[in-house]
């Protein structure tokens, strides 16, 4: 919308009628977006005869005949406002406010009663409101505010600043007091200028002000023949005027622009740095904008950084390989194929056939695929097992038909992995064991999010309760570990391949919130485990609470005993130093590869 001036006409006319309409008249070309103000007056109201300007208050005054010619004359080419000093300024309103658009109170007057009080038996439902706050604090402002919106019901409550001081100096414009304003009301901002009508700052200031955030600005003008006799120290004539309205019109609307405009869009595309590949990816990645970009001008086209990473962010992922130093393409990418894949055994000795124990009415490992269903953002949910025979029963244990079975290498279980994938053209695995029954999409959702975002091969949570934590493995990082271990006779421990080689993999190890994180044991190895499993189990059934982590994590909070069941089990791979030993000698990979 554009600025709106109101051509403050005041006491220029020094009482002359044949002056005011003369200066109605020589700026009648400003039509549109402008309102002419006048200040009718009564010396007998406004004053006592002892007050020294009283008799050129007798002077001012037209009576309100001449009004009623006067603001008839301007309204052909302007809104009228009025200046309300007295009542005689009340009554001037109400018989011609067929005319009126706005009424002004200035600062000295918004503590008279006696004028708030006949304001108050007009309708001004129709009538915009300007007060002056001029040397009003915040906290009296927003008290006048209540009290005029209240009281006197008007259309729209304006504020004011700017006072008139002789002279008036650039310090004491106002001008820094819009600023706080907008900050602090949503009132529209009107900037009376009474700087002196002489000088360039004449024509800057309310263009500053505009620049400031000001809606409306209050100009005074004078004849530019006629003996101007008051009120011409701040009064600009027809010529600066012009002046002033052409700045206005060429800088106000830059602050109307849109945030970003097309010639700087052309402008970024065209000098935009275009990522460049910096060293062989493999189809399959995500792209790290830090260790896989380099940034050199080449001539060649191709999508900005933001542009892979908003891809990224859809989960998308590289679908070609890519060379060093060439540019991606939107179609280098694909959509990925995301595969939660559970690992399964019956071997285990420590709690025999762990996975086929109850939870409540579900076996562990049929518990553990239920929440698995849950993990959102997914294509395909796998239960994988080995080819031992051992294991076959465990096809009869897939919860719901659209679950599928996989059976690959007994020990391997990186190749069994790798088998699920190539099956189901998997690009992401979120890797979940059979002994984690409580698996939570709220932790999926935070890691799967990171995981696209920073271009990560291997992502995992910081600090999560045992048996919570997941996996988020590109399959590309399988295959490439696959290249240096083709008997990764300690694959059950796949953690360790990606942990232990970080000058191979992009690791990205995110921070949980604080209400995912406890040091609660939910993994199933142990009778303890069980018992404490099923407690869980009877409280969700008991409460028909649906499962949450957050909801497990209130129940123990609330339930010490009841976490204490298997607080004193270790985990075998965080407590036995030969175990670890052989861990770290066992997955690193030679120092003579390279990516």
């Amino acid at each position: 919308m554009s600025v709106y001036n109101i051509l403050e006409v005041a006491n220029t006319h020094g009482g002359s009628k044949e002056y005011l309409l003369a200066l109605i008249e020589q700026f009648q070309e400003f039509n549109t977006g402008h309102g002419m103000k006048f200040q009718p007056l009564k010396a007998d109201e406004i004053a006592t005869k002892s007050f020294s300007a009283y008799p050129i208050y007798e002077k001012l005054h037209f009576t309100e005949t001449e009004w009623r010619e006067i603001l008839l004359k301007a309204a052909e080419t302007k809104e009228i406002w009025i200046d309300v000093f007295d009542l005689y300024g009340i009554r001037i309103i109400e018989q011609n406010s067929d005319l009126i658009t706005g009424i002004k109170l200035q600062a000295s007057v918004l503590q008279n009663q006696v004028v708030l009080d006949a304001l108050a038996k007009l309708n001004l439902t129709n009538k915009l409101l300007i007060i002056n706050i001029s040397a009003y604090a915040l906290a009296e402002i927003e008290a006048f505010i209540q009290t005029f919106t209240s009281r006197l019901n008007p259309k729209e409550l304006l504020l004011e600043v700017g006072f008139q001081a002789y002279p008036t100096e650039l310090q004491d414009s106002g001008i820094s007091k819009i600023k706080t304003l907008k900050e602090h009301f949503r009132n529209r901002i009107v900037f009376a200028d009474h700087i002196a009508g002489t000088h360039e700052d004449a024509r800057w200031l309310p263009v500053m002000a505009t620049l400031l955030g000001a809606d409306l600005i209050e100009k005074h003008i004078m004849h530019d023949s006629l003996p101007t006799e008051y009120d011409h120290f701040s009064s600009v004539t027809l010529e600066n005027y012009r002046l002033y309205l052409a700045a206005q019109k060429r800088y106000a609307g830059l602050t109307k622009k849109s945030f970003i405009n097309q010639r700087e869009i052309e402008y970024l595309e065209k000098t935009i740095q275009i990522p460049l590949s910096g060293k062989k990816l493999a189809a399959g990645t995500l792209v790290n904008e830090t260790q896989d970009l380099v940034f050199k001008r080449s001539g060649e086209t191709g999508i900005n950084a933001s542009q892979i990473k908003k891809l990224q962010q859809n989960h998308h992922i590289l679908a070609v390989e890519k060379a060093p130093e060439t540019t991606f393409q939107a179609e280098d990418f694909k959509k990925a194929s995301i595969g939660t894949v559970i690992a399964c055994r019956l071997k285990s000795t420590r709690l025999t056939s762990k996975a086929l124990l109850k939870i409540g009415d579900l076996t562990s490992v049929e518990y553990c695929i239920k929440n698995c269903l849950k993990l959102e953002q997914v294509n395909h949910t796998i239960l994988a097992t080995s080819t031992v025979e051992q294991d076959a029963p465990l096809e009869n244990y897939t919860y719901r038909p659209d679950v599928k079975f996989f059976r690959g290498h007994p020990d391997d279980v990186i190749q069994r992995y790798l088998g699920v994938a190539e099956k189901y053209n998997l690009d992401v695995i979120i890797r979940v064991t059979a002994d984690m029954p409580f698996v939570s999409n709220e932790i999926l959702e935070i890691l799967l999010k990171s995981h696209f975002e920073t271009g990560a091969d291997y992502t995992v949570a910081k600090d999560a309760a045992v048996g919570t934590n997941l996996e988020i493995i590109n399959v590309s990082a399988l295959k490439y570990v696959k290249q240096f271990f083709p008997n990764a006779d300690y694959s059950e421990y796949m953690t360790w391949y990606f942990q232990n080689n970080a000058e191979h993999f992009k690791l990205n190890f995110v921070e949980l919130p604080a209400e995912l994180v406890r040091g609660y044991r939910l993994t199933l190895d142990f009778q303890e485990d069980l018992e404490m499993f099923n407690q869980l189990e009877r409280y969700f059934q008991e409460t028909k609470q649906p499962f949450s982590l957050n909801e497990l994590f209130h129940f123990l909070d609330q339930h010490p005993e009841i976490a204490k069941l298997n607080q004193d089990i270790q985990q075998k791979y965080k407590s036995d130093p030969e175990l670890i030993a052989t861990l770290n000698k066992v997955t690193k990979i030679p120092e003579f590869a390279t990516n």
